[in-house]
C-alpha cells in the first residue's frame, strides 16, 4: 500500500519543496516519508550567498489523514561584519491532519501545527508555535491552494536592538528565526503531468517577519517542478525571490523524498 502510494508523491506539494505553499493532503497512513537533505539558498543580488540551510525530515502517516513529522534545520549564515556561523537551528515537532477528502462541492481542509524547538547554537532562545490552515481546490486543467499561517511568541530580543547589519556576531538573532512570520498568507496553483509524473507549480504569498515590527511586510514569488525518479523516490527543484525590493534576496530550493513502509507497522504485519 505504502509503495502505491508513492508512486504519486509528485502530485503533493510541501512546505518548501519547492515553494512555500502547500497542499492540504497529509502523508498516507502507515507510510514514512524521508525528507534527504533538502536545501535552500539564499543570495542578495551582486552579492553572493548569504545564506543556506540543510532541513533534514522525516514524516509518518500515523492516523488517517495525519502524519506526524520531526525535522533537524542546520544553517550556515554570514553576519554583516563578514563573519559565518553554522549549526543545528533548533529541532522542529509537527502534526499535519487533513479534515476531508475533496468532493464536488467542498475543497480539500488541512491544519497544521509546528514547534520549533531551542536546540542548537543558532536556535531561536524561545519555543515558537506555528499554526497554519490550508486549501487545495482541483479543476480539470489546475490546482489551487490557500495557505494562512500565524505564529505565535514574542520577536527575538536581539532584533530589537538594531538593524541586522549593524550586528555585532554574537549578537545577531538566531538565524532560523529568519523565516518565521508573525502571519503569511499566499497562494499557489499547479500542473500535473501524469504520464510523465512530473508537477509545475508557481505561488504568491505575503508575510510579516518576526524580526521585523510595525507595517513592515514582505512579497514573495516562486516557482518550482516536482518530478517522480522512481516509485519510492521524488525530486523538487525550486527559485524565488522578494518581488517588493528591487535587490531581492532571490533563492533557490532542491530536495528529493524517499517514501517506503514498514510491513510491521501494519495491520496484520506482524503476522
Amino acid at each position: 500500500m505504502a509503495r502505491a502510494a508513492a508512486q504519486t508523491d509528485y502530485y503533493n506539494t510541501d512546505r518548501g519543496r519547492p515553494v512555500q505553499i502547500e497542499d492540504a493532503y497529509a502523508t498516507e497512513r502507515y507510510a514514512f516519508e524521508l525528507k534527504l537533505a533538502p536545501a535552500r539558498v539564499e543570495w542578495m543580488a551582486g552579492e553572493g550567498v548569504a545564506s543556506w540551510d540543510l532541513e533534514p525530515e522525516i514524516a509518518y502517516g500515523l492516523l488517517p489523514r495525519t502524519h506526524v513529522e520531526v525535522g533537524v534545520p542546520i544553517a550556515f549564515t554570514t553576519t554583516g561584519l563578514g563573519g559565518q556561523r553554522s549549526g543545528v537551528a533548533g529541532v522542529e515537532l509537527s502534526v499535519m491532519h487533513n479534515l476531508n477528502v475533496e468532493t464536488r462541492t467542498l475543497p480539500a481542509l488541512g491544519l497544521r501545527a509546528d514547534l520549533l524547538a531551542p536546540v542548537g547554537p543558532l536556535a531561536p532562545d524561545r519555543t515558537y508555535a506555528t499554526f497554519t490552515g490550508m486549501l487545495t481546490r482541483t479543476y480539470r486543467p489546475l490546482r489551487i491552494h490557500l495557505n494562512g499561517q500565524i505564529t505565535a511568541g514574542a520577536a527575538p530580543r536581539a532584533a530589537a536592538s538594531g538593524p541586522l547589519l549593524n550586528l555585532a556576531p554574537t549578537d545577531a538573532p538566531a538565524a532560523n528565526t529568519e523565516g518565521l512570520s508573525r502571519w503569511l498568507a499566499g497562494v499557489a496553483v499547479d500542473k500535473t503531468f501524469p504520464l510523465h509524473s512530473l508537477l509545475l507549480t508557481a505561488d504568491f504569498l505575503a508575510r510579516q517577519p518576526l524580526l521585523r515590527s510595525g507595517d513592515d511586510l514582505e512579497l514573495d514569488a516562486g516557482a518550482g517542478i516536482r518530478l517522480q525518479l522512481s516509485p519510492t523516490l521524488a525530486l523538487d527543484l525550486g527559485v524565488g525571490r522578494r518581488v517588493d525590493s528591487g535587490d531581492g534576496p532571490w533563492y533557490a530550493t532542491f530536495g528529493t523524498a524517499y517514501s517506503f513502509g514498514l510491513r510491521s507497522l501494519m495491520p496484520g504485519g506482524g503476522r
